[in-house]
């Protein structure tokens, strides 16, 4: 029997892709966001279409009992271009929502959030969280920290060094992690528990304190089975760094000035009176484990 019906944005990303996956497991009916035509199958419904094509939305929202927003911009040229893919994006689909009826929103924002000033990723996701807590829907939002997980790309690199005997990390710091499932299967949660209506919730993978950049490298190196070293990079250094992938990588950089920016920041780690209630959601999956399934997922891909 279905629980229902989810529409969700993003469902050809990382994250997206895991949480439709398990939604169609856990019995709901998905209704999902694309801009490539794919082909339906059994519960899966998919919607061609954008966050610039209202239509779309429309129809991507209708009959639905709860919103998923998991679409969102992570790396742009410049501050416009977040604002339309994060803020402006976010306002089409609320929208969308609104007007179809549905009253249930799940916002995925991000942990940067908090530190607005910080970089124009930051900013911009700051403000999508103004634009769902300014609208007439019954929201949630959720803050996840660092995403890891098969299929993950942007630790990618990080993986590859360690096979090479070092991890290149930002200056000292500490950070939270989460699985991508363990997220995916909090977002379903969230979907149709109506007591969390109103709140921001901050997540990780259970582990307190979170971790220090250089523990964090060290694990990463452990699940490819070295002993790798973790050099922490002065700010001078990455943001040079910055530069260089910009001038070697084009537009495809993935360390861009406004990522070095939200690295080099000192302090990603989970507010406690942020968590979920524990009688709601707890990760199941602790990080040594889910970094070794990344590997042999990166392995069976041929990506290491």
């Amino acid at each position: 029997m279905s629980r229902g019906t989810l529409a969700i944005t993003g469902a050809t990303g990382f994250v997206g892709q895991t949480l439709a996956q398990l939604a169609l497991e856990g019995g709901w009916s998905v209704r999902a966001l694309t801009r490539s035509p794919k082909p339906s199958s059994e519960g899966l419904s998919w919607i061609n279409g954008s966050l610039e094509r209202p239509t779309s939305l429309q129809e991507l929202v209708h009959g639905s009992d709860a919103v998923i927003h998991v679409a969102g911009v992570v790396n742009a040229a410049d501050r416009a271009s977040f604002a339309k893919g994060n803020i402006d994006g976010t306002r089409a689909i609320v929208e969308a929502t609104q007007s179809a009826g549905v009253r249930r929103f799940i916002h995925v924002s991000s942990l940067s959030a908090r530190e607005p000033a910080l970089s124009n990723y930051s900013w911009s996701k700051a403000e999508a969280e103004t634009v769902v807590a300014n609208s007439e829907l019954d929201w949630t939002m959720v803050r996840p920290p660092a995403i890891y997980g098969p299929g993950d790309k942007d630790m990618l690199d990080l993986f590859k060094m360690a096979l090479n005997g070092f991890v290149l990390l930002p200056p000292a710091g500490r950070l939270s992690v989460i699985e991508v499932s363990d997220l995916a299967r909090l977002l379903l949660t969230l979907a149709d528990t109506p007591e969390t209506i109103g709140k921001i919730y901050e997540v990780d993978d259970g582990r307190a304190g979170g971790w220090s950049h250089v523990e964090f490298g060290r694990a990463i190196a452990e699940a490819v089975g070295k002993r790798a070293i973790p050099l922490s990079m002065p700010r001078v250094i990455v943001s040079f760094g910055a530069k260089i992938d910009r001038l070697v990588r084009g537009s495809s950089a993935k360390l861009t000035a406004d990522r070095a920016a939200y690295f080099c920041h000192p302090d990603w780690v989970i507010s406690v009176s942020a968590h979920v209630p524990t009688e709601i959601w707890t990760p199941r999956i602790d990080t040594p484990t889910g970094l070794r399934a990344t590997a042999a997922t990166y392995r069976t891909a041929g990506w290491l």
